[in-house]
């Protein structure tokens, strides 16, 4: 199947938001805990969301199948924080996470950052070794769910773009 790199418009926003929680209930159950999946699936705020980043000057990048249906995306923000990479489940393994690191990579040098970061998921994490960014710690943090908190970890990493 052919791919299409392209910047996010609205039209896109419903499908960001059903794909991010397509791929972490599925994916992400590779690697987490189903009390995990579930704390992580609730935080997800949602369509409105990818709307009002976009609107805040946030970099959405879009991969599209043939169809122009939004498959997976990379949000960059102002500062180098890439703060989402997903891929729909059905769409993973085809170099889509690696695409989209580039096209963030190629934003943020036309837009003179120094470097990108983010905090990686176990599972986004190779995506990013293979774009070369390096691992600065292991995050273990708890996410409030249901009257409690839920223990969860992903790994702060950073890209130098000197």
């Amino acid at each position: 199947m052919a791919y299409i790199i392209r910047p996010f418009a609205d039209r896109d926003a419903p499908a960001l938001s059903d794909l991010t929680l397509s791929a972490i209930r599925s994916v992400g159950s590779k690697s987490y805990t189903p009390k995990q999946v579930t704390a992580w699936s609730d935080r997800h705020p949602g369509a409105r969301r990818f709307l009002d980043r976009a609107a805040a000057g946030h970099h959405i990048i879009v991969a599209a199948d043939s169809g122009d249906n939004a498959v997976a995306y990379s949000l960059l923000e102002s500062d180098g924080h890439l703060d989402m990479l997903y891929c729909h489940p059905d769409h993973t393994r085809r170099g889509l996470a690696d695409e989209l690191l580039a096209a963030s990579e190629q934003h943020a040098r036309a837009n003179a950052m120094s470097q990108l970061y983010t905090e990686a998921s176990e599972l986004a994490r190779p995506a990013f070794e293979r774009a070369g960014y390096i691992v600065q710690h292991r995050r273990d943090f708890d996410i409030p769910h249901a009257g409690g908190a839920v223990a969860i970890h992903n790994y702060a990493m950073e890209k130098p773009l000197n």
